[in-house]
């Protein structure tokens, strides 16, 4: 009888390697929130999705017994954030921006400042529900009297979700939070931050730029900040061709709050054109 092929165990040199960039990850991790004042104990990293610890045979062997799970565990996150949003918001707008965000930086009060402006023209919130721009957003909505919905993320460190949101929804996954964004908003407004606020940004570009979702408006804030990028993507992606001149006019770039809603507004449909 043959034996099944297995896939080769991974060398030593790969295990130390990938050991160094988990621990690398977590030192990070620490540092960030310590520059963030979220200092705590040792931060855990979720290892559930990805199973690093396991050898590839073990991964192979418990496939069938844990990925099931994992979809009903995702099918569910959907159906709950269906359910709520689907409820609650009309016409929302989603805020975006670094979770490092102190209250004190400028741009706390400029996020805060525009989630006011759009409350007070019946736009709903919609945030990440943590710290920093979520917080400042969540805030100036809840102060105006507007909706102020938050959309928590569940991490390995312990990240609470800030009191201004009225409305709440907590998922494990990002692709089923960045699906709800997406679903739920007629515009992005980005303010500056880090990889997490990359990732909604160009997630956003794509669906936009191959017809997944109806273009709406992409809102850029903070010119000294995001300029580098915008020049980048102008003067080297462009020129290589991996991108087209029109794929530029899908991004606003601006400083003041008052810009910001005149852009949304400006490229808004009434009543709202729903989304799939």
């Amino acid at each position: 009888m043959r034996a099944k092929p297995t896939k080769p165990r991974a060398k030593n040199g790969q295990i130390r390697a990938e050991r160094a960039a988990l621990h690398g990850t977590r030192e990070r991790q620490r540092a960030g929130h310590r520059a963030a004042g979220r200092e705590g104990p040792d931060l855990a990293v979720d290892e559930s999705i990805r199973d690093d610890n396991r050898t590839e045979d073990e991964k192979v062997l418990d496939w069938q017994h844990t990925d099931p799970w994992r979809v009903m565990l995702m099918q569910a996150e959907l159906t709950q954030g269906f359910d709520v949003l689907g409820k609650a918001v009309r016409k929302g707008v989603a805020l975006f921006g670094s979770a490092r965000t102190s209250p004190d930086d400028p741009f706390y009060e400029v996020a805060q400042e525009t989630a006011r402006l759009f409350a007070k023209k019946g736009f709903d919130v919609i945030t990440g529900g943590g710290p920093g721009i979520m917080e400042a957003a969540n805030k100036g909505a809840t102060l105006a009297g507007g909706k102020s919905i938050g959309c928590n993320i569940q991490l390995p460190f312990e990240q609470k979700p800030n009191p201004y949101a009225t409305t709440l929804v907590d998922f494990r996954y990002f692709f089923v939070r960045k699906t709800m964004f997406i679903k739920y908003s007629v515009a992005f407004v980005v303010f500056p931050g880090g990889f997490g606020t990359l990732d909604e940004l160009f997630e956003a570009l794509t669906l936009i730029q191959t017809g997944k979702i109806h273009r709406f408006p992409v809102v850029l804030v903070g010119r000294k900040y995001w300029q580098g990028l915008v020049d980048w993507l102008r003067e080297r992606v462009l020129p290589e061709g991996n991108i087209s001149a029109g794929d530029l006019d899908l991004l606003r770039v601006t400083d003041d709050p008052a810009e910001v809603l005149a852009a949304v507004l400006e490229q808004h449909d009434a009543p709202v054109r729903k989304r799939g």
